[in-house]
């Protein structure tokens, strides 16, 4: 259920897709360090950093290609134009997406020299096994991209001592204190931020580190273990297991990372209604040591750490949130209205300083491959950016300490995102649900109904849940009563949150014809139809959402349907009256 990795051609007008940004994650499974944008050769890595001299990503027509060599002749003034009106396009985009991946305790923006990639540090993607498959392509054979950024609290390092503190703790295992997930739409047309309480407690999966060890898997344990338990790769398994959404990729920064880039950046507004010292009291040992004055202040450095860490003064591990997301908020407002992307002398700092900063996942662990990434971002405008808690509720086990999910909300949240549903309601008109275009005849008419087999596995348990005994049987008996005379339960699967029906990749349009006449019998939608690589017949899988009934009848997610106190955006942060402070003392 991969991406096409073939780019579409010709004039006809249509909405902007991921592969107009020439996005393409097969290239990344099988190419090298080198790739350009779009699977290109050459990386467009400028030759004043090589060994051997001039040279522009632009490839002298400003497109981004690259073929990474200069040609023998001298190039004309058109072209020069023609690149530097290219890098003024790349900077625009570095600009803006640098505020979206500053998050929690840091984050990333576009790597443009070479000489970088020696900063960047890698890992697995996975830690684990999550039995989590990428989206189906829409209409246009674009999917959604999902990238995990983690914020650690490792003190392995001096400078992360001095900033955190905890000179005692060098030696244990970081702690992932910060945890969003950026879901950027197929259509690369809104984005939305997801964020969940590092004490909160959830499920742990199996997970394996970079020396073989093998972690068991638990269901009592906070979700910020996960990065001692395999490192961000179980992190990312972990979010994958909870919310039936594939991940494709994870970012991390450490303390003095968020410092450094806090500086380059020259400082964020954030607001509080009142002065504020977040400091040790009898009752609350610690303390992030931030102190501000009534009103907005633009921070940065260390105060910018302070910011982010702050819990107590705040309230809570929610409002902590909050406060991280005023934070990237202000960020990218004011990289904005600064028209902070025509400063390219600025943004190399910030280049420079971000990949010192930043660990990323093997696949994307290169500075061309970080270009194609941040182009994702492009199209997305200010509104169309959503940052959100998933509403907690006290861990019965340990109630004044850790928190579990509001399992209602969380699973709203989850399917909104595994759907593709916006998280705003600045969206334009919505086009039809399948994405199929009313023009276009289908290229294929299914085959007679009990003329082809179709397996049925029971996927109920895809929420955690026992899985409802005997299900596939229920359904493969629903649908021979439908002419599906050759359908038959299987004992073998695993859980699935989304009920779909699976064909083989191989099997092309006459596959998915068969396919599409099975989800068309039992109700469901034409999205729930999706290629299978590996397939080799049309499979019902299905999921925890359909657990009982003949039809499928699934209720419609609108877009900005959030449940109730997800959305946290704010723009001034109260402050627990213990912690106010009068500005003098």
């Amino acid at each position: 259920m991969g991406q096409s990795s073939v780019r579409r051609e010709g004039t006809r007008k249509r909405a902007p897709h991921a592969r107009g940004a020439e996005w393409d994650d097969r290239a990344y499974e099988e190419g090298d360090d080198d790739t350009g944008p779009g699977g290109r050769p050459g990386g467009g890595v400028p030759r004043s950093r090589r060994a051997g001299g001039g040279g522009s990503r632009d490839g002298g027509n400003g497109d981004g290609g690259g073929g990474g060599g200069r040609s023998g002749h001298r190039r004309g003034r058109p072209q020069r134009r023609a690149k530097k009106s290219g890098k003024r396009r790349i900077f625009r985009w570095i600009a803006i997406t640098l505020a979206v991946l500053i998050l929690g305790t840091g984050g990333a923006g576009y790597l443009y020299y070479q000489h970088l990639n020696n900063n960047l540090r890698g890992g697995s993607r996975a830690g684990g096994e999550s039995g989590v498959k990428k989206a189906a392509p829409n209409a246009l054979g674009d999917t959604p991209l999902n990238i995990l950024m983690i914020g650690s609290d490792d003190r392995s390092k001096s400078a992360n001592v001095a900033l955190g503190g905890g000179k005692n703790e060098r030696d244990r295992k970081p702690l992932a204190d910060v945890q969003m997930l950026l879901h950027i739409s197929a259509d690369r047309q809104n984005a939305s931020i997801v964020s969940i309480p590092r004490d909160t407690v959830v499920p742990i999966p199996e997970c394996k580190d970079t020396d073989g060890k093998v972690y068991a898997a638990t269901t009592t344990r906070p979700i910020n273990e996960t990065l001692s338990r395999g490192g961000p790769g179980c992190t990312l398994t972990t979010w994958e297991k909870l919310t039936g959404v594939y991940v494709d990729h994870w970012m991390m920064v450490d303390f003095a990372g968020v410092v450094s880039m806090a500086d380059e950046v020259g400082g964020v507004p954030v607001c509080v209604k009142t002065g504020v010292y977040d400091k040790s009291t009898a009752q609350q040992k610690g303390g992030s040591g931030l102190k501000l004055t009534k009103g907005t202040t633009d921070v940065k450095g260390e105060q910018a750490l302070q910011w982010l860490r702050t819990r107590h003064a705040f309230g809570s591990d929610q409002n902590r949130a909050k406060a991280q997301h005023m934070y990237m908020n202000g960020m990218m407002k004011k990289l904005q209205e600064q028209n902070a992307w025509t400063d390219t002398g600025r943004l190399m700092g910030l280049a420079e300083t971000a990949t010192d900063a930043l660990a990323v996942s093997d696949e994307i662990k290169s500075v061309s491959r970080l270009f194609d990434l941040s182009m994702q971002f492009k199209n997305v405008k200010l509104d169309r950016l959503s940052t959100t808690t998933v509403p907690t509720v006290p861990y019965p086990g340990n109630p004044n300490a850790w928190l579990s999910l509001k399992t209602s909300a969380a699973d709203k949240m989850w399917s909104m995102i595994r759907e593709d549903v916006a998280f705003d309601k600045n969206g334009g008109p919505k086009k039809p649900k399948d994405g199929a275009d009313a023009s276009q005849k289908p290229k294929a008419t299914a085959e007679a109904a009990g003329s082809f087999p179709v397996t049925v596995v029971n996927g109920t348990d895809g929420d955690g849940q026992p899985p409802k005994e005997g299900r596939a049987s229920e359904l493969a008996k629903i649908l021979q009563g439908k002419g599906f005379t050759r359908a038959a339960a299987t004992g073998e699967g695993e859980g699935s949150k989304d009920t779909a029906v699976l064909y083989p990749k191989a099997s092309g349009d006459q596959g998915k014809a068969n396919a599409e006449s099975v989800a068309t019998a039992l109700g469901l939608p034409l999205s729930a139809v999706h290629a299978d690589a590996k397939g080799t017949g049309v499979t019902l899988v299905v999921g925890s959402d359909w657990r009982q009934g003949s039809v499928y009848k699934k209720p419609e997610i609108a877009d900005g349907d959030l449940p109730e106190g997800a959305d946290d955006k704010t723009d001034c942060m109260d402050v627990y009256d213990v912690y106010q402070w009068d500005g003098k003392s």
